[in-house]
């Protein structure tokens, strides 16, 4: 046993996690500190990211503007995409920041993003909780460092929607049926629930439905299918106690579902069930579409660094698939995630919820002395380990000089090289201490590489591509001209992002429109973004004496439609015009 123990590293690194797992509450706080250092850098220096983020943002700013916290609207549409949740929880953190005094608090996006931060870190906590119930301490906390290292869910923590928060329910929900599941395959060995666990659970299932409706439920009721399948029968589920909790849940939720049923004249079920989640199944929404398999192959980036492990556990996985423990694990992902990949509909973040799963079941591959180490899948695991850090050192400069016209040399993002070149070596020491069969060190590594990206990558590089920063300069180039509270109007461009940052009551308009609210007789200043290409029928529109002044152009990249129909970059030219 010590020759294989010291063939994985195992004692290694147990030893070295030992002083952090003396005690739960150094553990989680020890996690809690990771997470927020690798998930707050760029938090207040990223500009509202198109498309779902800034709409989100808006619904939320609207509900403080009018009072109503029932309906969800994008200017005078409804959205009813998802329920009301996030825009709550969105809309408490505007709330509390203006009350601390946050200058112009309502258009600061690194509030609305605050529940997506906090449910980022609570999913890595609940990941290492999740993880005691297969695991040791040192195993649990290792999982969840895989977690809050993981590049999709250091994305989802930047972003105000709803899947960090639905992350962090959704483990939660299975942390407790885990347990609840493996209390009744070995009685007297595992412990049971009791009450108060039995009603956390459905209190966790019922607010990830006000978050985004049945994805939570959905993930738990395949799981449950799953084993009662392989175990012929699932009486075990009465200890749930099933009848409580459909109560709980419907206390939870019937109160704003009522009130915007009878608001909405029952238009929400019909847009959230039938326009949204079944029409993501009928074929594919928004340009998303991508064939079966994408997240299998998006997986080795979007969970990097932690990938490669799972490469290495794979063959575990199918070994001991009749163990109970690794039985639950499976029945959490394989299910969900085939659904996922048979929908048209394919965004990397949909399989967040299961990345806690892959995390545990790699590191109880891990405990178990289970990793497949042979030499050809050594190598391509510490391939995949370099892979991430080495598209970055390469990729990140060349945007650069895509994006950017006319780029000076100077103007790279020399701040973030030193940390993209860290990324690099550190990578590199990853994939070579996998190849020295020490998978757990290579593991750590890879944390610290991924450290250093989001430190290249966030604060430093992002902020300085300043061609995709197309609406945070209009909504400058509208304050530089003096103008209080302006009205607005944009013709060509009319990103969510920008609505966000200059009034709910822009006007998106044709050329005509734009130029007729220009020229509209009233008090206070009146300002037209005009995208070049409708500038000549915007122009031909002005029939007033006195023309509007130019007072700007401004030229970038709008990365929702960055390329047109031949691949070529689409460099978009907005001129700001303001009538006093």
């Amino acid at each position: 046993m010590r020759a294989i123990a010291g063939r994985f590293g195992i004692a290694e690194w147990r030893e070295r996690f030992h002083r952090l797992t003396l005690s739960h509450t150094r553990a989680l706080l020890a996690l809690a500190i990771v997470s927020f250092c690798l998930f707050l850098p760029g938090q207040m220096a990223l500009q509202p990211m198109d498309r779902d983020e800034p709409r989100f943002a808006q619904a939320s700013k609207q509900m403080l503007e009018t009072g109503d916290f029932v309906d969800i609207r994008f200017q005078e549409e409804a959205r009813h995409k998802k329920p009301v949740g996030i825009y709550w929880l969105q809309s408490a953190s505007i709330a509390i920041g203006e009350a601390l005094g946050v200058a112009d608090a309502r258009r600061q996006i690194w509030l609305y993003r605050i529940p997506s931060l906090l449910g980022a870190v609570s999913m890595v906590l609940l990941t290492y909780w999740a993880g005691l119930a297969f695991l040791s301490r040192q195993g649990a906390m290792i999982a969840a460092l895989m977690m809050a290292a993981s590049v999709l869910l250091g994305v989802e923590a930047r972003l105000a929607k709803t899947d960090a928060v639905l992350g962090a329910l959704s483990v939660a929900a299975m942390g407790f049926l885990a347990r609840a599941y493996l209390a009744a395959r070995a009685p007297g060995i595992a412990p049971g629930l009791a009450q108060r666990q039995i009603m956390l659970f459905w209190i966790a299932i019922g607010a990830a439905v006000l978050i985004k409706g049945p994805i939570t439920p959905l993930v738990c009721a395949l799981a449950l299918g799953a084993l009662a399948i392989r175990d012929r029968g699932a009486g075990w589920l009465k200890g749930l106690r099933p009848g409580v909790g459909l109560v709980i849940v419907a206390a939870i939720v019937l109160p704003w579902l009522v009130m915007i049923l009878m608001k909405s004249g029952g238009s929400f079920l019909e847009d959230s069930l039938g326009r949204d989640m079944l029409a993501k199944v009928g074929s594919a929404q928004e340009k998303h579409g991508a064939p079966p398999g994408t997240y299998l192959g998006v997986f080795w980036a979007t969970f990097w660094p932690a990938a490669p492990l799972v490469l290495l556990a794979l063959a575990f996985a199918w070994r001991e698939r009749r163990d109970d423990g690794v039985a639950f694990l499976l029945a959490w992902i394989i299910p969900f995630w085939l659904i996922l990949e048979a929908v048209p509909t394919k965004l990397p973040h949909y399989v967040l919820p299961v990345y806690p799963a892959i995390a545990i079941l790699a590191m109880l591959a891990v405990e178990r002395s289970g990793l497949v180490l042979h030499r050809g899948l050594r190598w391509l695991a510490a391939f995949l380990m370099l892979l991430v850090p080495l598209v970055f050192l390469v990729g990140a400069p060349g945007l650069f000089v895509l994006m950017e016209e006319g780029l000076p040399i100077l103007r790279l993002p020399f701040m973030a090289l030193p940390f993209l070149v860290l990324a690099f070596l550190l990578g590199a020491a990853g994939a070579y201490t996998l190849v020295q069969r020490r998978p757990v060190r290579a593991l750590l590594l890879g944390v610290l590489a991924s450290a250093s990206l989001v430190v290249a990558a966030y604060p430093l590089g992002m902020p300085m591509l300043k061609a995709i920063n197309l609406s945070p300069r209009l909504a400058e180039a509208a304050r530089a001209t003096g103008c209080t509270d302006p009205a607005f109007a944009t013709v060509g461009y009319r990103e969510p992002s920008l609505v966000f940052l200059t009034r709910t009551d822009i006007l998106l308009a044709e050329p005509a429109e734009a130029a007729e609210f220009l020229e509209r007789t009233g008090s206070g200043c009146r300002i037209a973004f005009v995208e070049r290409r409708f500038e000549e029928a915007f122009r031909a529109g002005l029939k007033g004496q006195s023309a509007p002044a130019l007072v700007t152009r401004v030229r970038g990249v709008n990365l929702n439609a960055a390329f047109d129909k031949q691949r070529r970059l689409r460099v978009l030219d907005i001129a700001v015009y303001v009538r006093r």
